[in-house]
Protein backbone atom coordinates (compact mmCIF):
# COMPACT_ATOMS: atom_id res chain seq x y z
CA UNK A 1 0.00 0.00 0.00
CA UNK A 2 1.69 3.26 -0.95
CA UNK A 3 1.60 6.35 1.47
CA UNK A 4 -1.94 8.07 -0.67
CA UNK A 5 -3.65 4.57 -0.67
CA UNK A 6 -2.99 4.64 3.34
CA UNK A 7 -4.07 8.20 3.65
CA UNK A 8 -7.16 7.54 1.86
CA UNK A 9 -8.10 4.62 4.13
CA UNK A 10 -7.19 6.75 7.30
CA UNK A 11 -9.63 9.22 5.86
CA UNK A 12 -12.00 6.39 5.62
CA UNK A 13 -11.62 5.16 8.83
CA UNK A 14 -11.48 8.61 11.03
CA UNK A 15 -14.78 9.83 12.72
CA UNK A 16 -13.09 13.14 13.69
CA UNK A 17 -10.46 14.78 10.96
CA UNK A 18 -8.89 18.29 12.08
CA UNK A 19 -6.09 19.82 10.21
CA UNK A 20 -3.30 22.10 10.92
CA UNK A 21 -2.23 23.98 7.78
CA UNK A 22 0.64 26.38 7.10
CA UNK A 23 1.91 28.02 3.87
CA UNK A 24 2.96 25.46 1.84
CA UNK A 25 -0.80 24.58 1.24
CA UNK A 26 -0.68 27.95 -0.71
CA UNK A 27 2.63 27.90 -2.51
CA UNK A 28 0.73 26.14 -5.23
CA UNK A 29 -2.09 29.65 -5.32
CA UNK A 30 0.97 31.81 -5.98
CA UNK A 31 1.25 33.39 -2.55
CA UNK A 32 4.78 32.13 -1.62
CA UNK A 33 5.61 31.04 2.27
CA UNK A 34 7.67 34.13 4.17
CA UNK A 35 10.14 32.16 5.20
CA UNK A 36 10.65 30.18 1.24
CA UNK A 37 12.84 30.95 -1.74
CA UNK A 38 10.67 34.01 -2.39
CA UNK A 39 8.88 34.96 0.93
CA UNK A 40 9.77 38.57 2.89
CA UNK A 41 12.59 36.66 5.02
CA UNK A 42 14.40 35.19 2.19
CA UNK A 43 14.61 38.03 -0.74
CA UNK A 44 14.68 40.87 2.43
CA UNK A 45 13.13 42.66 0.34
CA UNK A 46 10.99 44.11 3.44
CA UNK A 47 12.13 44.29 7.09
CA UNK A 48 9.76 41.50 8.46
CA UNK A 49 10.78 43.05 12.34
CA UNK A 50 9.03 46.16 11.12
CA UNK A 51 6.35 45.12 8.77
CA UNK A 52 5.26 42.64 11.06
CA UNK A 53 6.02 44.31 14.74
CA UNK A 54 2.77 45.84 16.08
CA UNK A 55 4.59 48.33 18.20
CA UNK A 56 6.53 49.43 15.07
CA UNK A 57 3.26 49.73 13.33
CA UNK A 58 1.55 51.80 16.27
CA UNK A 59 5.00 54.17 15.65
CA UNK A 60 5.20 54.04 11.43
CA UNK A 61 2.33 51.64 9.41
CA UNK A 62 4.05 52.49 6.09
CA UNK A 63 6.32 49.60 6.00
CA UNK A 64 3.37 47.19 6.69
CA UNK A 65 1.05 48.97 3.98
CA UNK A 66 4.15 48.64 1.45
CA UNK A 67 4.17 45.15 2.17
CA UNK A 68 0.43 44.71 2.10
CA UNK A 69 -0.11 46.06 -1.53
CA UNK A 70 2.25 43.93 -2.91
CA UNK A 71 0.55 41.21 -1.03
CA UNK A 72 -3.39 41.87 -2.14
CA UNK A 73 -1.66 42.17 -5.76
CA UNK A 74 -0.95 38.40 -5.53
CA UNK A 75 -4.39 37.59 -3.40
CA UNK A 76 -6.09 39.33 -6.07
CA UNK A 77 -4.50 36.91 -8.47
CA UNK A 78 -4.69 33.69 -6.01
CA UNK A 79 -7.62 31.17 -5.59
CA UNK A 80 -8.07 27.90 -3.34
CA UNK A 81 -5.71 24.56 -4.43
CA UNK A 82 -7.08 21.46 -5.07
CA UNK A 83 -6.00 20.59 -1.77
CA UNK A 84 -7.87 23.70 0.08
CA UNK A 85 -11.21 22.52 -1.77
CA UNK A 86 -10.21 18.51 -0.97
CA UNK A 87 -10.69 19.68 2.75
CA UNK A 88 -13.69 21.73 2.31
CA UNK A 89 -15.53 18.86 0.20
CA UNK A 90 -14.62 16.30 3.10
CA UNK A 91 -15.54 18.87 6.23
CA UNK A 92 -19.27 19.09 4.06
CA UNK A 93 -18.89 15.09 4.25
CA UNK A 94 -19.12 15.61 7.88
CA UNK A 95 -15.60 14.20 7.64
CA UNK A 96 -13.50 17.30 8.56
CA UNK A 97 -14.74 18.79 11.58
CA UNK A 98 -12.26 21.97 11.73
CA UNK A 99 -9.55 23.45 10.38
CA UNK A 100 -6.44 25.50 12.22
CA UNK A 101 -4.71 27.35 9.81
CA UNK A 102 -2.07 30.08 10.16
CA UNK A 103 -2.44 31.27 6.87
CA UNK A 104 -3.54 35.39 6.31
CA UNK A 105 -4.59 34.18 2.87
CA UNK A 106 -8.82 33.34 3.87
CA UNK A 107 -7.94 30.52 1.13
CA UNK A 108 -9.99 28.14 3.05
CA UNK A 109 -13.28 29.92 3.23
CA UNK A 110 -13.06 31.23 -0.36
CA UNK A 111 -12.90 27.14 -0.64
CA UNK A 112 -15.84 26.32 1.19
CA UNK A 113 -14.86 25.44 4.31
CA UNK A 114 -16.83 26.86 7.08
CA UNK A 115 -15.52 25.74 10.25
CA UNK A 116 -11.83 27.59 9.91
CA UNK A 117 -9.66 29.09 13.00
CA UNK A 118 -7.38 31.49 11.73
CA UNK A 119 -4.67 31.64 14.52
CA UNK A 120 -3.10 34.44 13.12
CA UNK A 121 -5.90 36.31 11.30
CA UNK A 122 -6.18 37.26 8.01
CA UNK A 123 -7.41 40.30 5.70
CA UNK A 124 -10.74 39.23 5.48
CA UNK A 125 -11.99 41.81 7.89
CA UNK A 126 -9.85 45.35 8.92
CA UNK A 127 -10.53 47.99 11.89
CA UNK A 128 -9.76 51.37 12.74
CA UNK A 129 -7.51 50.76 16.35
CA UNK A 130 -9.01 53.79 17.48
CA UNK A 131 -12.98 54.12 16.93
CA UNK A 132 -13.41 50.48 15.93
CA UNK A 133 -14.70 51.00 12.81
CA UNK A 134 -14.98 47.80 10.78
CA UNK A 135 -13.81 47.57 6.75
CA UNK A 136 -14.23 45.46 4.71
CA UNK A 137 -11.68 43.75 2.48
CA UNK A 138 -13.07 45.52 -0.65
CA UNK A 139 -13.24 48.33 1.43
CA UNK A 140 -9.42 48.17 2.42
CA UNK A 141 -8.04 47.08 -0.81
CA UNK A 142 -9.32 50.35 -2.21
CA UNK A 143 -8.23 52.52 0.60
CA UNK A 144 -4.55 50.58 0.79
CA UNK A 145 -4.25 50.71 -3.17
CA UNK A 146 -5.06 54.34 -3.10
CA UNK A 147 -3.56 55.96 0.34
CA UNK A 148 0.10 55.40 1.52
CA UNK A 149 -1.53 53.90 4.89
CA UNK A 150 -5.39 53.98 5.40
CA UNK A 151 -7.28 55.96 7.77
CA UNK A 152 -10.34 56.20 9.30
CA UNK A 153 -13.09 57.69 7.39
CA UNK A 154 -15.04 58.44 10.63
CA UNK A 155 -12.16 59.11 12.49
CA UNK A 156 -9.34 59.76 10.66
CA UNK A 157 -7.09 56.76 12.68
CA UNK A 158 -5.45 53.98 11.60
CA UNK A 159 -6.63 51.25 10.43
CA UNK A 160 -5.33 47.36 11.17
CA UNK A 161 -6.25 44.13 8.72
CA UNK A 162 -7.10 41.42 11.82
CA UNK A 163 -3.96 39.96 11.26
CA UNK A 164 -1.60 38.48 14.44
CA UNK A 165 1.13 41.21 14.76
CA UNK A 166 4.44 40.40 16.90
CA UNK A 167 3.64 41.44 20.07
CA UNK A 168 0.20 40.38 19.75
CA UNK A 169 -1.58 37.09 20.82
CA UNK A 170 -2.74 34.48 18.60
CA UNK A 171 -6.44 34.14 18.02
CA UNK A 172 -8.84 31.18 19.39
CA UNK A 173 -5.85 28.98 20.75
CA UNK A 174 -7.81 27.18 23.11
CA UNK A 175 -10.69 26.18 20.62
CA UNK A 176 -7.48 24.51 18.26
CA UNK A 177 -6.28 22.66 21.34
CA UNK A 178 -9.97 21.36 22.14
CA UNK A 179 -10.25 20.34 18.15
CA UNK A 180 -6.84 18.45 17.82
CA UNK A 181 -7.54 16.93 21.21
CA UNK A 182 -10.87 15.43 19.82
CA UNK A 183 -9.35 14.16 16.86
CA UNK A 184 -8.67 10.61 15.56
CA UNK A 185 -7.12 11.62 12.48
CA UNK A 186 -4.86 14.99 12.31
CA UNK A 187 -3.56 16.51 9.17
CA UNK A 188 -0.65 18.79 9.50
CA UNK A 189 -0.34 20.07 5.79
CA UNK A 190 2.35 22.37 4.67
CA UNK A 191 3.50 23.57 8.05
CA UNK A 192 7.07 23.65 9.26
CA UNK A 193 5.97 24.00 12.85
CA UNK A 194 8.65 26.45 12.84
CA UNK A 195 6.74 29.01 14.72
CA UNK A 196 4.97 29.21 18.43
CA UNK A 197 2.40 28.79 19.79
CA UNK A 198 0.85 26.14 16.35
CA UNK A 199 4.01 23.96 16.81
CA UNK A 200 2.48 23.13 20.33
CA UNK A 201 -0.76 21.79 18.59
CA UNK A 202 0.53 18.16 17.84
CA UNK A 203 1.31 17.42 21.26
CA UNK A 204 -2.64 17.64 22.04
CA UNK A 205 -3.04 14.87 18.93
CA UNK A 206 -3.58 11.30 20.76
CA UNK A 207 -4.56 9.21 17.82
CA UNK A 208 -3.42 9.17 14.31
CA UNK A 209 -0.97 12.01 12.43
CA UNK A 210 -0.52 12.57 8.87
CA UNK A 211 1.91 14.91 7.80
CA UNK A 212 1.94 16.30 4.35
CA UNK A 213 4.40 19.08 3.55
CA UNK A 214 7.29 19.64 1.13
CA UNK A 215 10.99 19.93 3.29
CA UNK A 216 12.19 19.76 7.04
CA UNK A 217 8.84 19.35 9.70
CA UNK A 218 10.07 20.13 13.16
CA UNK A 219 7.94 17.19 14.54
CA UNK A 220 9.62 14.05 16.38
CA UNK A 221 8.97 10.86 13.69
CA UNK A 222 8.19 8.40 16.26
CA UNK A 223 5.31 10.43 16.80
CA UNK A 224 3.20 10.45 13.31
CA UNK A 225 1.61 7.70 11.62
CA UNK A 226 2.44 9.05 8.52
CA UNK A 227 5.16 11.80 7.10
CA UNK A 228 4.93 12.27 3.38
CA UNK A 229 7.13 14.85 1.83
CA UNK A 230 5.81 15.56 -1.81
CA UNK A 231 4.17 18.12 -3.53
CA UNK A 232 1.00 18.71 -1.10
CA UNK A 233 -1.71 19.41 -4.17
CA UNK A 234 -0.36 16.30 -6.35
CA UNK A 235 -0.47 14.22 -2.82
CA UNK A 236 -3.87 15.05 -2.76
CA UNK A 237 -5.18 14.31 -5.63
CA UNK A 238 -4.20 10.59 -5.46
CA UNK A 239 -5.75 10.56 -1.77
CA UNK A 240 -8.76 11.25 -3.20
CA UNK A 241 -8.51 9.28 -6.04
CA UNK A 242 -8.43 6.34 -3.64
CA UNK A 243 -10.87 7.77 -1.32
CA UNK A 244 -13.75 8.40 -3.98
CA UNK A 245 -12.65 5.54 -5.90
CA UNK A 246 -12.23 7.52 -9.22
CA UNK A 247 -14.47 9.86 -8.71
CA UNK A 248 -13.56 13.91 -8.78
Amino acid sequence: MNSAEECAKFIKEAHFIVALTGAGISTNAGIPDFRGPQGIYTTHKYDPDRVFDFHYFLRDPKPFYDFARDFLLLYRKASPTFTHRFLAKLEKEGKVKGIITQNIDALHTLAGSKNVIELHGSFYKSHCIKCGKEYSLEEMEKKIMEEDVPHCEQCGGIIKPDIVFFGEQVMHFEEAEELVYQSDLFFIIGSALAVYPAAMLPEFASQKIVVVSKGKVNIDPVSTTLMVNEDIDNFFKEVSKYYYGGEK
